[in-house]
């Protein structure tokens, strides 16, 4: 049994992600099982996206924490950090995660608030007299 530990971020959301090897396709987020921690289909399925893709689906376990950010944000900070994390185990995983964009990081975030505006871009109501 290998352990693996790799990094992913999205948004305000951070995911270290423990990959081990020989495992029965478990996933684990903060302790809780991923389907608990993630009711909805859609974010399931974007954690299992990266072992689908490469047909390894049950060969490995996962334990993540994560902190910060929405559930969204969460859910694509740990698919990436299982993509990096794989990647570490077998570089030559590059090949199908690269051109599915599960390696690459998402660098939008909140755009900060600038002064003598509302929000970041909102202004307050004009009013002409």
């Amino acid at each position: 049994m290998e352990k693996t530990i790799a990094l992913g971020r999205r948004k305000e959301a951070t995911a270290r992600v423990n990959i081990v090897s020989g495992g029965t396709g478990k996933i684990t987020i903060n302790g809780v099982e991923y389907k608990k921690y993630f009711p909805q289909a859609i974010y399931q399925q974007l954690l299992e996206q990266p072992f689908m893709l490469l047909n390894i689906v049950g060969q490995y376990d996962v334990e993540a924490n994560t902190a910060g950010g929405g559930v969204k944000g969460q859910s694509e900070a740990i698919r990436l950090g299982i993509s990096r994390g794989l990647l570490k185990i077998n570089p030559e995983y590059r090949t199908v995660l690269k051109p599915n964009g599960l390696l690459t990081r998402d660098p939008r975030s909140v755009e900060r608030k600038k002064p003598g505006k509302k929000k970041a871009r909102k202004s307050f109501q004009f009013s002409k007299r």
